[in-house]
């Protein structure tokens, strides 16, 4: 764990913040608070999933699903 004085994380920030992707980093304040910096990936969601190409039309598309809410 780093820690780093409010100054010098603001002076630092890019290095700051690619420390905290190897460990957690603690910025201490003149009044004694202190915060955490931890790396957090982003998560995907299960939706986010590449588009196709297709030759359909939303004409075609509609078609299908009235199709099939019939059956």
């Amino acid at each position: 764990m780093k820690v780093y004085t409010y100054s010098e994380a603001r002076q630092r920030l890019t290095h700051v913040l690619d420390t905290a992707r190897k460990e957690e980093v603690v910025i201490k304040r003149k009044g004694g608070e202190t915060f955490s910096v931890i790396f957090r990936k982003d998560k995907k969601s299960p939706f986010d999933v590449p588009g196709i190409q297709t030759k359909a039309t939303t004409k075609d598309i509609l078609a299908a699903v009235r199709e099939s809410r019939n059956k």
